[in-house]
């Protein structure tokens, strides 16, 4: 077995031109397999040790083998993101005549700019590598570095992080509570890379057995201590109910104004649908949500549908619901920009709050360069003229009777340190997504594990409203507690979980990571040292 395992390696190791572009494009698209809904994480046992072996192959060169290792990681990230992101390229054929000749570059453009971060990753292992087991921590150094700056460069899209992973099972998950997103990426690549060192001889150490052990090791503690938590924590109820509609609206007609009438007649039906034999529709919840933009027309502009509303909802319930927003202005002036925003609706019909998107997806909501690339005649997906506006600032919603909530609109919950400022916690967070965009395809099964993942890191509930699904009540702990699946028309009663209190990762943020891989980066230099002092 070892032999073989040995010959497998270094037949890797000594693969060069198109074999080893090939290598690493398969090795990237078996590692999308660890994220949802396949979650079959032990792949990445086979995909990180190739990647070892890949940067042990590129010695050669300049800059000890970095730009070799570079281009080894652009081929990994190839086949890592576009299976992972193919369910872009269904937004394109919402409006298939203007927009789908625009579908190759999305699903072949954006896993290539996102493979330059990965290409990043193994450049800086490259750079920081040596010749035992510690380079496993080289890789782990080097690709979380990567994926940080992934999640933040130019608006950041951490979407499929490493980290997420070990989002599944739950018990695993829960370290995210102490780490966060960033600590179990470090984690993950360190542990599934680990059995590339099985090949290593005398040379580079003695008991190459020892660094699998020891990830192993670390795996089954992550997976104790998930389980304790889990048990020490069990879903506890708040008295507030809520009813989610999911109205699975196909997208040419959640966009087109002349279906005004059908889009609310539907809402108002679906909205006061009894659920069960003791339901009287409605009337049974204290907060009632509906999913993103959930209108082809600016809401508070539209006073019939404003008084549809009021009818609909009892003394005692509010709706929140997403709309397009038109800034203020003069009576009759016309409309080139909006917000996409959360309204918050009292029975009578009054708004008692707003709330703006703050981050917004490039290309979809805004174009870069928005003016320059619009004289060219681009336009975004949502085809709004200049592009939505962003918000001033993020802020809990107020809530009558009802914990405060932090609104998230669509990509922003999948962004972990920007979820709750720590001087201002809410009690829940509400995620209003529109994930139709995306079709049946894996995108809204991702989309619903890194909500997960930040309940479990915040301790919060998350409660997602979408479109076409999957909607659903998350504990504080990821569990689901209810939901509605993809493609599926209904209504979904729950009450609100109850929050935890502060995690380590909500009070400390992204402290203990950096700690973690700062100490990690010691182990690494120390090793180096060590080496040349030998020689």
């Amino acid at each position: 077995m070892t032999s073989r395992l040995r010959g497998a390696g270094l037949s890797i190791i000594l693969a060069w031109g198109w074999k080893r572009a090939a290598i690493a494009l398969a090795a990237g698209a078996l590692a999308a397999l660890s994220m949802a809904p396949f979650n079959a994480w032990p792949a990445l046992f086979v995909a990180f040790p190739v990647v070892v072996w890949l940067i042990d192959g590129a010695a050669a060169g300049k800059w000890r083998g970095a730009p070799a290792a570079a281009m080894s990681g652009f081929w990994f990230g190839l086949g890592y993101f576009v299976p992972g992101l193919y369910w872009t390229g269904n937004a394109f054929l919402v409006d298939a005549p203007t927009f789908a000749w625009l579908m190759p570059f999305a699903v072949l453009g954006l896993p290539a700019y996102l493979a330059l971060f990965t290409a990043t990753g193994f450049a800086l292992a490259r750079l920081i590598w040596t010749r035992d087991a510690t380079r496993v921590l080289s890789l782990a150094i080097g690709l979380t570095i990567s994926e940080w700056l992934r999640g933040h460069l130019l608006t950041g899209f951490p979407w499929n992080a490493f980290g997420y992973a070990l989002s599944e099972p739950l018990a695993l998950a829960q370290t995210a509570s102490l780490i966060g997103l960033w600590g179990m990426t470090l984690f993950s690549v360190a542990i599934f890379a680990s059995p590339a060192v099985l090949i290593d001889g005398s040379s580079r150490g003695r008991k190459p057995w020892i660094a699998p052990a020891l990830a192993l090791l670390l795996l089954a503690a992550m997976a104790i201590y998930g389980v304790v938590r889990l048990s020490l924590q069990p879903t506890a109820m708040t008295a507030v109910k809520l009813r989610i509609m999911q109205p699975n609206l196909q997208q040419d007609v959640k966009f087109n104004y002349a279906a005004k009438a059908e889009v609310m007649q539907k809402y108002l039906a679906l909205s006061d649908r009894a659920s069960g034999p003791q339901s009287t529709g409605v009337r049974d919840a204290q907060i009632l949500i509906w999913p993103e933009s959930a209108f082809p027309f600016f809401l508070t502009r539209e006073a019939d549908a404003m008084a549809q509303i009021a009818e609909l909802l009892p003394r005692g319930t509010v709706l929140m619901t997403g709309s397009v927003r038109a800034p203020d202005g003069p009576p009759g002036a016309r409309v080139t920009r909006a917000y996409n925003s959360i309204y918050l609706i009292d029975h009578d019909g009054s708004v008692l709050s707003v709330y703006d998107k703050l981050h917004l997806v490039p290309f979809g909501e805004y174009l870069p360069f928005q003016d320059w690339m619009e004289k060219l005649g681009f336009v975004q997906l949502t085809k709004v003229q200049g592009g939505f506006i962003p918000g001033e600032r993020r802020r809990a919603l107020e809530i009558p009777q009802a914990p405060r909530a932090l609104p998230l609109i669509c990509y922003e919950t999948i962004f972990p340190g920007a979820v709750a400022a720590r001087g201002d916690r809410p009690g829940w967070i509400v995620n209003l997504t529109n994930d139709g965009w995306f079709g049946n395809s894996t995108g809204p099964y991702q989309h619903l594990q890194q909500a997960r993942l930040r309940a479990v890191e915040q301790g919060l509930p998350v409660v997602r409203a979408a479109n076409t699904g999957i909607s659903a009540v998350i504990d504080p702990s990821g569990r689901i507690v209810a939901q509605l699946g993809l493609g599926i028309e209904g209504v979904l009663d729950a009450s609100l979980p109850a929050a935890l209190p502060p995690t380590i990762y909500a009070r400390l943020g992204d402290i203990p990571a950096a700690v973690l891989a700062a100490t990690a980066l010691l182990v690494v230099i120390r090793r180096r040292t060590a080496k040349r002092t030998m020689r």
